[in-house]
């Protein structure tokens, strides 16, 4: 997969599209997902231009890397998911259910998410 400059979360980072903001730091933008599968659902991308979380991995910088995943973690505490705990889910590719090709990370929780996959 290819990254696509034009796809929603790339508008999103460019101020073209709002969204509502949970967090953003020089590496990281969070915000509520439009469509939540929870209680709580945030989605939390990083600024560069990565397809997914085997890109992110393979081609972002140690720096981008754990500054995203500390933001993560600060995200889940200031937002009260740590508590009961919370589901952080990274859809990758086709048949892991990727809709955007920007590598995102749900957070799921405020509420108990129930079984890991569906049948």
């Amino acid at each position: 997969m290819s990254y696509d400059q034009n796809n929603i979360f790339a508008k999103i980072l460019r101020g073209e599209i709002p969204c509502d903001k949970v967090f953003e730091n020089d590496y990281v933008l969070a915000f509520r997902d439009i469509d939540p599968k929870a209680k709580m659902h945030i989605l939390i991308i990083p600024k560069g231009a990565y397809t997914d979380i085997v890109d992110f991995g393979a081609n972002g910088n140690s720096q981008e890397i754990h500054e995203f995943y500390k933001a993560a973690a600060q995200i889940a505490q200031e937002n009260g998911l740590t508590e009961n705990g919370f589901r952080s889910i990274a859809n990758t590719g086709k048949w892991g259910g990727q809709e955007v090709p920007h590598y995102h990370l749900h957070l799921l929780g405020g509420e108990a998410i129930g079984p890991l996959v569906s049948k």
